[in-house]
């Protein structure tokens, strides 16, 4: 293997040394070239930084309540699979097929092994089950890939997920799963069954991967973008989640204070980085990487001290001690405050030729310079005491089980015992303000944000600055009056600069393109405004995904928070039908609570009631959590659903599929390539879906363009869609905006041309333009219906969404009212279905019979 070691850097300067020294006792924030120089101290500069760094460990553990602890997870290793499709030049772990053979030993372990270590683990007191193993083995290994299906498993994952259950129920050991690279609908599979999970960052030095010779060339797991962005996707998805760094392995100093500042950011705006692994190479034999010389301990040493003056005094600071060579005190005056796992029963399957310590002798060497040893979980005290969102309701026995309530840390003398772990099987049951529909708009809302305002959506401070880049204009040089004439001349044919100028057109040069949109819906669909007469049920607003633009999402102890009961649902559908209604439409929050089958027995409940209502539900976030609570492929979720009764999906939940913007707006919510990945699905099980986009907030119309040519390529190749409907931000409680990130919503100037490019960019693919009546008013909405729009979406009859957001619109509109609105705009108005069908006669007669005199539960709202 070509060397990787680094040139010999030039020593720093003894005043750049004593300057950033200084810096550090005085505890300034260090930058990039600070922390890279005090990466090389030595003697008594790392004396004197060691120092500085172990008291700002002190006032961390002072204000966590642990003032002198030092912990440790007593554990058993679980090398689930040493097949691995990464080629790392340092590693033993991973081996070959044949090997595995000629030692007499399977693919993987098999059940029966896996739950025997977990067993005799459990019988002498440890409480974490470590389940490490290569990077998906079966994208390079047939063997692997042959193992799985023989078994009965789709993928790596699923085996992971299967024995994490299965240790949780047989042994009540936690699992702490280590499977490598995870995107994020794998943490969403894998989340409810495990309370932390990991992955070490290694380095954040692109060349160390890129170049051949490289420790990580060949390696696809290894790259640094994608490592960070599964730091991300943990932190989004609310896994307490373990990383760190492997120092030694070629990089420059700066790249590895590079390194700890990318995990600075990542824990800064997520809060979810558990802790950091400060790791030493050291070579071994038969690797490619054998003759490199070993991080040394000073190496360590600094890198400690380092990473607690960079991660601060909250952060847990951990270095495997089987790797120091007894030089504990030393990475103890460092600032560490963890020992990490250690086994009593199982090696180090990762470093096997360095066994573990015995805890006896890390309780005496830790006692030695002043520190006691606590034995903690594989969750660390911070994310027990936390709870929701962080970990899964149904973790939260076996943790409670083996939790000191008052600590967070593990109980002494407790042996962990199985607990069934299942999902929840109580179904749904009425609670909280289930009235919420309709004094929304006569009480409001109980205040304008949660309890948990300042915690559950991340960092404010790091995500208003990670917001600024979106928010810049683009310069837009494109003549607005050739554009118009591509526009009026042929629509498909504007260049994304022509689009983009269009886009930003004012005066004079918007009022034309509102015509030529409205020139085109009339040639493309005629005069006629559509409208369904439909009911909105919003099951429940319990969620805990963070989204930062919703107003919606309550916890299950807010005041506002509410579920409806599958009886509820079914008679809010009844009375929809009676008064006329071809549709309900169906949405709620991602409640923890709800069993995975809750989507099925809601659209079930529904066609029971009222065979002949169409069941428009489920977002595709919605599907997405259906499908991992289920343990199904979206593709078999969405097709139970469709035996259910599920008819349709709204395309909500897009917000702007960009995610420059999408991971301001929301902490939790799915990818826009998996909104991509379930509406296509849908789409080719024949279950069509309305397309949205929710703008005005932290977005630029270079997005809203984006976002344009997506769902243009996606009705190209399915055809799926029936509709693309405006959302124009409703800022006034919506989170983003009350942290000071957001606009106030769109202008009128901004939905005029959102309308009208609606029209024009997704010609002759999606032809039916829907205007929101809830969010822009009457006046509002017969000002789009001028500028494109054909459609006003329907009479919804409750609306709980946007009134929690603070829309001023109410909740229900008469046929009469929507007539109305389309008179406003000189045209004709007529009832639709969900596909933009026919209505039946006796649906029409029952709807006009009915109009404006609605069941007592319906919302009606003063004239």
């Amino acid at each position: 293997m070509t060397s990787h070691q680094p040139e010999p850097a030039a020593r720093p300067t003894a005043n750049a040394m004593r300057r950033a020294l200084r810096r550090a006792r005085d505890g300034v924030a260090l930058d990039v070239a600070e922390a890279a120089v005090l990466l090389q101290a030595r003697g008594d500069d790392l004396v004197d930084l060691c120092a500085s760094a172990a008291r700002v460990r002190d006032a961390g553990l002072e204000a966590a309540g642990r003032p002198g602890v030092i912990t440790y997870s007593k554990s058993v290793f679980i090398p689930l699979t040493r097949l691995c499709r990464d080629k790392c030049h340092y590693c033993t772990f991973a081996t070959v097929p044949g090997k595995l053979r000629r030692a007499g030993h399977g693919m993987f372990m098999s059940p029966d092994e896996v739950l025997d270590i977990a067993r005799r683990g459990a019988e002498l007191g440890c409480k974490e089950a470590l389940i490490t193993l290569g990077d998906k083995p079966e994208d390079r290994w047939p063997e692997a890939r042959e193992w799985l299906e023989a078994e009965g498993y789709d993928d790596t994952l699923a085996y992971v997920r299967a024995m994490a259950i299965r240790i949780l129920e047989e042994t009540g050991l936690l699992p702490h799963l280590n499977p490598g690279v995870m995107t994020w609908t794998d943490f969403q599979r894998l989340k409810p069954v495990a309370p932390s999970m990991g992955m070490m960052l290694e380095t954040t030095a692109t060349r160390l991967w890129s170049e051949p010779g490289g420790p990580h060339h060949g390696s696809p797991d290894k790259e640094p973008a994608v490592r960070l962005r599964v730091l991300e996707d943990a932190g989004r998805s609310s896994v307490p989640f373990t990383s760190g760094l492997l120092i030694g392995i070629g990089e420059t100093y700066e790249e590895r204070a590079d390194s700890l500042f990318a995990l600075r950011r990542i824990s800064r705006a997520y809060h979810g980085i558990q802790e950091l692994i400060l790791q030493n190479f050291r070579a071994k034999p038969d690797t490619a990487m054998r003759g490199m010389p070993d991080a040394e301990l000073d190496e360590l040493v600094a890198t400690v001290a380092v990473a607690r003056h960079i991660m601060g005094p909250s952060a847990c600071l951990q270095a495997p001690p089987n790797l120091v060579a007894g030089e504990y005190a030393r990475l103890i005056g460092a600032g560490i405050d963890d020992w990490g796992g250690v086994s009593p029963l199982t090696p180090d399957h990762v470093n096997p030729e360095r066994p573990w310590p015995q805890i006896e002798l890390l309780a005496e060497q830790s006692a030695a310079v002043g520190f006691e040893l606590r034995e903690r979980l594989c969750v660390y005290p911070e994310f027990v005491e936390r709870g929701e969102p962080w970990l899964d309701p149904r973790l939260l026995p076996h943790v409670r089980a083996l939790a000191d309530p008052q600590t967070g840390l593990a109980k002494q003398d407790v042996l962990p015992a199985g607990l069934p772990w299942q999902e929840p099987d109580e179904g749904f049951t009425s609670a909280g303000r289930t009235d919420l529909h309709r004094t929304i708009d006569t009480e409001g809302r109980t205040s304008d944000r949660r309890d948990d305002f300042d915690e559950v959506y991340g960092d404010w401070e790091a995500l208003r600055e990670a917001a600024v880049p979106g928010m810049v204009p683009s310069r837009i040089d494109t003549d607005v009056r050739a554009a118009l004439s591509t526009a009026a001349d042929d629509p498909t044919k504007l260049t994304d600069d022509e689009a983009l100028a269009l886009l930003h057109a004012d005066g004079p040069a918007l009022d034309a393109l509102t015509r030529i949109a409205d020139e085109l819906r009339r040639d493309v669909v005629g005069d006629d405004v559509t409208y369904i007469v439909t009911r909105n049920i919003n099951f429940t607003n319990v969620c805990y995904t963070g989204c930062r633009f919703c107003a919606f999402a309550q916890r299950r102890t807010d005041a506002d928070a509410y579920t409806l009961s599958l009886d509820q649902v079914a008679d809010r559908a009844a009375q929809a039908w009676d008064v006329g209604a071809v549709e309900v439409c169906m949405q709620g929050g991602i409640h923890p609570d709800l069993p995975g089958t809750a989507y099925f027995d809601i659209a079930r409940a529904v066609k029971e009631r009222v065979p002949g209502m169409h069941v428009h539900a489920f977002s595709p976030m919605e599907v997405v959590n259906g499908a991992t609570r289920t343990a199904l492929s979206i593709r078999e979720w969405l097709t139970a659903a469709k035996e259910a009764g599920l008819d349709s999906i709204p395309g909500t939940a897009a917000e702007i599929l960009d995610d420059e913007v999408r991971w301001i707006l929301t902490k939790g919510k799915l990818p826009a390539a998996t909104w991509v990945e379930v509406v296509s699905t849908a789409h080719e099980l024949g279950i069509r879906s309305s397309s949205t986009m929710m703008y005005g907030h932290v977005d630029q119309p270079r997005h809203w363009l984006g976002h344009f040519r997506t769902l243009a390529r996606i009705q190209q190749e399915t055809g799926g869609f029936t509709e693309f409907v405006t959302l124009p931000f409703i800022h006034t409680n919506a989170p983003v905006y009350l942290a000071g990130i957001a606009r106030p919503g769109p202008t009128t100037r901004d939905n005029r041309a959102v309308t009208a490019m609606a029209r024009l960019l997704l010609h002759p693919h999606i032809t039916n333009i829907q205007t929101s009546w809830v969010k822009l008013g009457a006046d509002g909405a017969a000002e789009m219906l001028r500028s494109g729009a054909n459609d006003l979406g329907g009479t919804l009859m409750e609306e709980t969404i946007s009134r929690m957001a603070g829309s001023g619109y109410g909740s229900y509109r008469s046929i009469r009212d929507l007539v109305a609105i389309a008179e406003a705009a000189g045209r004709p108005a007529r009832p639709r279905t969900t596909l933009y069908g026919e209505v039946p006669e006796e649906r029409v007669s029952a709807a006009v019979a009915s109009d404006g005199h609605l069941p007592e539960l319906l919302p009606l709202l003063p004239d």
